[in-house]
């Protein structure tokens, strides 16, 4: 008998091309969701999944149970809509998906929000790095993503997702108290060539924005460190071995010896929340407000 969660790891995996992928944005192990590719294929008779190389493909048997899938889990969504909506108050449980800076500055005040506006309401957080929230929306795998879009790399919006801007953000170039851009009130980008960065991984917007404005200056970067987080980041700012571009959102308590100084050109993100357009349920409003009225607040 086919199951709801058979299908959205069908869903997944024709989303990502990829059994590890969709193992990671649905939270289980890739063995797993082999076992539910399996179970899928002895319950309709048929191969639904074709190996191709380091990758696989969809048969047409499993393009049309995909489709077929999204229409199914859309029906669910729209039920659970119209039964939640016969509460006062916003009840049982909601996936909510960031990337790192916007769940360690966003989600924790909204969180507090809900707790008192809809204590009925149970949120599920999920820190996504390199996976878009936005594509987990449109699969169903999230209730409410929040996204960045940057102005040098602009996502292409479709109507598979309704969106709310919460915030802008301005990264800022971090350095040493004593460096001697610390006192200029605007560092241009031709003043930080030959600098040593300290640079998030390949993977982030950031690291191609610094790749990307170095060369256009003729220079190449000299990335000295590669780090994921920016405490660390700035850690080793404080200890004298490079720059760092943080996102206003990611700075949180400096490090001592540390300054921040805006750049130009200035990299500049927009901030959303995402979800599916089709049929929005009352805690799917609960949470976007709560985001809405904390990124309202916050000093970026």
């Amino acid at each position: 008998m086919l199951t709801l969660d058979r299908l959205r790891t069908l869903q997944a995996v024709a989303a990502h091309s990829s059994v590890s992928k969709a193992a990671v944005v649905l939270h289980l192990t890739p063995s797993a969701v082999s076992q539910h590719l399996r179970k899928l294929e002895q319950e309709t008779g048929h191969q639904l999944v074709t190996r191709t190389g380091r990758g696989i493909r969809l048969t047409p048997t499993a393009e049309l149970l995909v489709d077929r899938a999204r229409q199914i889990l859309a029906l669910v969504n729209e039920t659970e809509a119209e039964l939640q909506s016969f509460n006062d108050h916003p009840v049982g449980q909601l996936t909510l998906g960031a990337f790192p800076t916007a769940a360690r500055g966003v989600i924790p005040g909204a969180l507090r929000i809900l707790a008192e506006r809809a204590p009925q309401l149970k949120v599920i957080v999920r820190e996504l790095d390199h996976e878009s929230p936005r594509t987990q929306v449109e699969c169903g795998e999230l209730d409410v993503g929040i996204v960045q879009d940057w102005e040098h790399m602009p996502i292409s919006w479709t109507a598979s997702v309704a969106k709310r801007l919460l915030m802008e953000d301005t990264a800022r170039v971090a350095m040493p108290a004593d460096h001697p851009l610390a006192k200029s009130p605007v560092v241009h980008s031709s003043e930080l060539l030959g600098a040593p960065w300290i640079s998030r991984s390949q993977r982030s917007t950031c690291h191609a924005w610094l790749m990307h404005t170095m060369r256009e200056h003729g220079a190449e970067p000299r990335i000295a460190h590669m780090v994921s987080e920016h405490p660390t980041q700035l850690a080793l700012v404080s200890a004298g071995v490079g720059l760092a571009m943080v996102p206003s959102l990611g700075l949180g308590q400096l490090a001592p010896g540390v300054v921040t100084r805006p750049v130009e050109p200035a990299l500049t993100r927009r901030i959303y929340a995402v979800w599916q357009p089709e049929v929005v349920r009352p805690s799917v409003r609960a949470v976007v407000e709560a985001l809405a009225e904390t990124a309202a607040g916050l000093p970026v």
